[in-house]
């Protein structure tokens, strides 16, 4: 396994600063994002569609620390309603796509969207439930006339630029937030389709992360060391589908914590044993966003924890069995 972190959190440095500050605290990669609702603070791909060259003067950079680049991220909604917000989310992620195979970087991680309830919707509509029988409609037009027509025709165009993962984060607010509707994206589209497993978005709906995984097995191309803290007093009072901003951390169901501060290090332990267990060896990425630490307190603590969490060789010969 590698070790890496998500650059939005590192915004306030350049590509460089954000290396040499990284490298020495034993992070292996950097997940690089290419726009979307994150933005894109060190990587123009405009820029870099046209002067290619800024493709080898930036991986001569992770060279020059000891790097790599673990995948190019753009968290989107490409399916969104409004016709100028899906055109620039569209263009963000096609563009992550040009960006990535002139970096030799096979591996794409997002957002599947989520479109309006019609043609003539302005905002996304989440179906989450089966009643009133309307809802049910929306999500058969969603999926049929909007989701998997969409992803294949995107599927394809990566596929032609050297694109062998696409990796969906399971997140609340889109179509793709559990294995049931990654495994359907990915059932209608192909196995270029994969998921981005991230506990924090999974916890707080209820599930298991290790079942997640379980339930994955062969489909998962990516991974998120993002942790959640549920508040069973608020939970209890008010379900999880909570709303307060972020920052209400008393009064809200669940928080975004660091890795070790949601859950400890015996529940980290197995989560990662189970990514073992069903052959994932590939990227660990952390994600802060941590309303109560710094930055740098939320990383350094992050990194030090799944340092220590990994497992990076592999197993060898069970010469006891």
């Amino acid at each position: 396994m590698k070790l890496s972190v998500v650059n939005s959190a590192c915004a306030g440095m350049s590509l460089e600063e954000t290396l040499a500050y990284l490298s020495p605290l034993g992070v292996d990669s950097l997940e690089v994002g290419a726009g979307g609702y994150p933005g894109d603070c060190h990587l123009n791909t405009k820029e870099m569609i046209a002067h290619p060259e800024k493709a080898k003067e930036m991986l001569d950079l992770f060279k020059k620390y000891n790097m790599d680049i673990a995948a190019i991220s753009c968290h989107g909604n490409p399916l969104h309603p409004n016709k100028e917000q899906a055109e620039s989310f569209h263009n963000d992620f096609k563009n992550a796509i040009l960006a990535a195979e002139l970096l030799g970087v096979d591996t794409i991680v997002g957002f599947a969207g989520c479109p309006g309830d019609c043609e003539t919707s302005q905002n996304p509509n989440w179906v989450t439930c089966a009643w009133p029988p309307e809802y049910l409609d929306i999500q058969k037009w969603q999926w049929e006339e909007k989701v998997i027509p969409y992803w294949k025709d995107m599927a394809a165009f990566a596929k032609e630029h050297g694109i062998k993962k696409i990796a969906f984060e399971m997140h609340p607010g889109f179509v793709v937030y559990n294995p049931e509707t990654l495994l359907r994206l990915r059932a209608a589209v192909g196995d270029i389709i994969g998921a981005n497993v991230d506990p924090s978005h999974l916890i707080w709906q209820g599930m298991d992360p290790k079942e997640v995984i379980k339930e994955l097995s062969g489909a998962i191309y990516y991974f998120h060391a993002k942790d959640t803290k549920i508040d069973k007093a608020n939970t209890a009072k008010n379900g999880v589908l909570d709303y307060k901003h972020y920052g209400d951390v008393l009064n809200r169901s669940w928080v975004f914590r660091t890795v070790g501060y949601g859950n400890g290090k015996e529940y980290w332990n197995d989560l990662i044993s189970t990514l073992k267990a069903v052959g994932y060896d590939g990227v660990v990425s952390i994600e802060h966003e941590d309303s109560l630490m710094s930055v740098k307190e939320g990383l350094e603590k992050a990194i030090a924890f799944m340092k220590d969490v990994l497992i990076y060789e592999k197993a060898g010969e069970m010469w006891w069995a």
